[in-house]
C-alpha cells in the first residue's frame, strides 16, 4: 500500500536529528505506526499476541534487551509496558546520541506509578491526528495559513467540491485505510472504529470493565453536543433520555477513558486581553478527533446529513477543528475557541507561540451565514485590546461550499476548506 506523506513527517525528521527519542501518540488507525516505520530501521510490536508472555518476562528481567537493534528503533504500542519509558530515557542518556527510538501509542499509559522520569530533554512528543484534507489530497492547497500569518492580505482558490461530496468526506473521515476503499466501503472503517471503542478499547485502556451499550450511547450523546460547551449534566440528561440511570461521576469516568485513547479532544478557551469588561467563558468546546466518529456514533450517512443541515454544520465544524489543529501544529501553534459573558463567540482562534493569531468562523456557506460570521469577527476584533494583543493576522470564514476562495473589501477571507493548507 502506497505511503501517503503526512504533514508531521518533517517534524519527525527534525526531532530525530535533535532528540534521543520521539513519542508519537494519537487515535488508533490514524497512521502512527506507518509513519514511524518510514523513519525506523528496526521495529518491535509490543501488542503482538504471540509474544506477549516473552515481552512480559523481558520487561521484568531484561528490559534493555528490547531496546537492542538498528536505530531509530520503533517501539509500537509501548504504553502496554509503561516501564519502557524510563528504560528508553536511561538508554538515551547512556548512548548520548540522537534519533535512537520512536515510541508510538494509541492510549495514555494506565499506570503512571511505573514511570519515574518525565523524559524532558530526551523524549520529544508529537500528537498525530487523522488525515487532514491536505494529506488526503482533497485540498487544492491554494490558501496557505503560513502566508497569511506572514502578511499576505489576499487569497484566491477554486473549490471543485459540492456539499454532497463534503458530506461524504465527513462520514468517511481521515482514516488512512478508508482512502484505499471505494466510496461505499470507505464508510466502514469509522463504524468499525466506534464499535471497537465501545466494546473493547474503552475498557482495555485502564482495565476497568465498562458497559459497551452505555459507551455507545455516551458517544451518541457526545455527537449531538459537538461544537458546544455542554456540561456533564447536559450530557447526562441526554443519556438518561435513552433509558440509562447514570451518575455524572460515571460519565466523567467514561469521558476520561475516551480522552485517554484519543477519541475526543476538547478545545480550550482563548483568553485574550479585552478593552471591554466582558468575562471570558472558560468551558471547553466538545469535539471528537475525527468527524466520522460522530456520524458513525449517530449511525448516519451522507444523505442523512444532506437532510439535516443543522447536524451537518456541527459535524463540519469538527472537520475544521481537526484540519486546523493539524495545520497549527506545523506552524508551532494551537487552536482555541472564544466565548464571553455578552454572548459573543468565535468558533476557532489559531494562536501561534510567537504571539500571532487569526480569528476563524465556521459556516456551511451561503450569503446570510457568511454575513453573520463576518459581523461576528469584526465585533470581536473591536473588543480586543490591540495595543497589547497586536492586530489579528487575518479574519476568516471557513466554509463547506462556495466555488472560490476570495478576500472581501473589508479584508475578511472567505475560504472553502478544500482550498486550505498550512
Amino acid at each position: 500500500m502506497e505511503y501517503l506523506p503526512r504533514l508531521t513527517d518533517s517534524y519527525i525528521s527534525k526531532k530525530l536529528r535533535t532528540k534521543g527519542a520521539l513519542l508519537i501518540e494519537g487515535p488508533k488507525w490514524c497512521g502512527k505506526t506507518t509513519s514511524g516505520r518510514q523513519f525506523s530501521k528496526s521495529v518491535i510490536y509490543m501488542d503482538d499476541p504471540m509474544r506477549r508472555d516473552e515481552y512480559t518476562k523481558m520487561v521484568e528481567l531484561n528490559i534493555q534487551g528490547l531496546l537492542q537493534g538498528p536505530t531509530p528503533r520503533l517501539l509500537d504500542e509501548w504504553q502496554l509496558y509503561p516501564r519502557l519509558w524510563d528504560a528508553v530515557r536511561f538508554e538515551v542518556d547512556q548512548r548520548s546520541a540522537f534519533g535512537q527510538f520512536i515510541l508510538t501509542g494509541s492510549a495514555v499509559p494506565p499506570d503512571f506509578s511505573q514511570i519515574v522520569h518525565s523524559g524532558t530533554g530526551r523524549i520529544a512528543r508529537l500528537s498525530m491526528r487523522t488525515m487532514s484534507l491536505t494529506e488526503s489530497k482533497e485540498s487544492s492547497q491554494q490558501v496557505r495559513l503560513g502566508e497569511l500569518f506572514n502578511g499576505e492580505t489576499q487569497v484566491k482558490g477554486y473549490n471543485p467540491y459540492d456539499l454532497t461530496t463534503i458530506a461524504q468526506l465527513l462520514c468517511r473521515g481521515g482514516w488512512p485505510l478508508a482512502l484505499q476503499l471505494d466510496k461505499e466501503d470507505s464508510l466502514d472503517p469509522a463504524s468499525d472504529y466506534v464499535d471497537a471503542v465501545a466494546h473493547s478499547d474503552i475498557s482495555r485502556v485502564d482495565n476497568v470493565e465498562r458497559d459497551p451499550i452505555l459507551a455507545a450511547n455516551l458517544m451518541r450523546a457526545y455527537a449531538r453536543h459537538q461544537g458546544s460547551q455542554a456540561t456533564i449534566g447536559a450530557i447526562a440528561a441526554d443519556i438518561r433520555g435513552a433509558g440509562h440511570d447514570i451518575s455524572e461521576k460515571t460519565i466523567t469516568s467514561y469521558l476520561n477513558a475516551l480522552r485517554s485513547i484519543f477519541v475526543i479532544e476538547d478545545m480550550a478557551a482563548w483568553n485574550p486581553n479585552l478593552r471591554s469588561k466582558a468575562s471570558i467563558r472558560t468551558s471547553p468546546t466538545r469535539y471528537f478527533t475525527d468527524p466520522s466518529i460522530a456520524t458513525a456514533s449517530l449511525r448516519i450517512g451522507p444523505q442523512d446529513l444532506m437532510r439535516d443541515l443543522e447536524t451537518f454544520g456541527l459535524i463540519f465544524e469538527t472537520m475544521c477543528a481537526r484540519d486546523l489543529r493539524v495545520y497549527a501544529q506545523c506552524l508551532d501553534g494551537d487552536v482555541f475557541h472564544y466565548r464571553d459573558s455578552n454572548g459573543l463567540e468565535c468558533d476557532m482562534v489559531m494562536h501561534l507561540r510567537n504571539g500571532k493569531y487569526g480569528l476563524i468562523e465556521v459556516k456551511l456557506g451561503g450569503p446570510t451565514l457568511i454575513e453573520e460570521g463576518c459581523a461576528n469577527l469584526l465585533k470581536l476584533k473591536e473588543r480586543l485590546d490591540i495595543p497589547k494583543m497586536g492586530t489579528p493576522s487575518f479574519l476568516m470564514i471557513l466554509t463547506a461550499t462556495g466555488d472560490y476562495a476570495y478576500t472581501r473589501s473589508d479584508g475578511i477571507h472567505i475560504v472553502p476548506i478544500t482550498t486550505l493548507t498550512v
